[in-house]
């Protein structure tokens, strides 16, 4: 595992530090699990992209209004 250095202001640290130990986790474990979701997001994009384009033939049928689509039936 590779360490890492970051500059923060003090009291950000100090409280972050103070929410990790409430949620019994240190400060390290939640950024190596931000740092996971982070990595994962452009695959969740792509992952869109290519839903959109295999859904491009669909069409709705119409134009609706704003207050067609929140009318209450």
């Amino acid at each position: 595992m590779k360490n890492i250095t970051f500059s923060a202001d003090d009291a950000l640290i100090q409280t972050a530090r103070r929410r990790a130990e409430a949620a019994n986790t240190t400060l390290n474990e939640l950024f190596r699990v931000w740092l996971e979701g982070f990595v994962s997001q452009p695959a969740a994009a792509d992952e869109y992209e290519r839903l959109m384009a295999r859904l491009a033939h669909v069409r709705a049928g119409d134009t609706f209004s704003r207050e067609a689509m929140n009318e209450r039936r």
